[in-house]
């Protein structure tokens, strides 16, 4: 996936993954911005559910508006692809020492 376009994101790394999907680090090509893109996984979106919490998930993070979370610009899909696209935190992962 990386390299790859998705809508106005371009993939350039992957940050991490879990149960709900892959997160990468984009670059929004129409704003001249870094971005966070999470990726539902493909074989999650063939039960509707899945996909109805993971727009569930963008919908009540859209809402929250605080420094330290960071903000949703968008929720779509694109060839079958849906993704979460966000702001992007520069830093180290919290797991990391």
């Amino acid at each position: 996936m990386i390299g790859s376009q998705i809508n106005q994101y371009k993939i350039l790394e992957k940050i991490g993954s879990g149960g709900q999907g892959t997160v990468y680090k984009a670059l929004d090509t129409k704003l001249n911005r870094t971005a966070v893109i999470k990726v539902l996984p493909p074989e999650l979106t063939l039960k509707p559910s899945n996909f109805k919490r993971f727009e569930r998930e963008a919908q009540l993070c859209s809402e929250l508006d605080h420094p330290n979370i960071c903000t949703i610009y968008d929720f779509h899909s694109a060839d079958g692809v849906f993704y979460i696209a966000m702001q992007y935190v520069a830093g180290k992962n919290v797991r990391q020492p």
